[in-house]
């Protein structure tokens, strides 16, 4: 299996290619590191490679707020420009610059 590097970095915002949300990337696996469980629960039809980056999200639709694990395959550039009101934002990062967040205590 090979490893692709990953796309998107720590910080960056992101969407879905298909479901509605978007969230701020909090961590990167380089490959799937999920249970077997999880993966079993993704339609056949719809399962990613495991061979690619996989993301963890603070993620937002339009009702709820959650944490995310989407491979890269599935996720796109967000380039609105809008914040991401996920409530667990201001614990890791601060301000969101050319649609990136900062992390907290980190020079730019």
């Amino acid at each position: 299996m090979t490893v692709k590097e990953a796309k998107f970095a720590i910080g960056h915002v992101v969407r879905h290619r298909v479901h509605p949300f978007r969230g701020v990337i909090f961590d990167v696996d380089p490959e799937f590191s999920n249970s077997d469980e999880w993966w079993e629960t993704i339609p056949e039809e719809h399962r990613p490679s495991k061979d690619q980056p996989f993301y963890h999200l603070f993620a937002e639709n339009d009702t709820s707020y959650y944490v995310a694990y989407v491979s890269e395959q599935n996720l796109l550039a967000d380039d609105s420009g809008e914040p991401v009101d996920h409530p667990d934002i201001g614990g890791m990062f601060h301000t969101l610059e050319d649609g990136r967040y900062r992390l907290s205590g980190v020079a730019h």
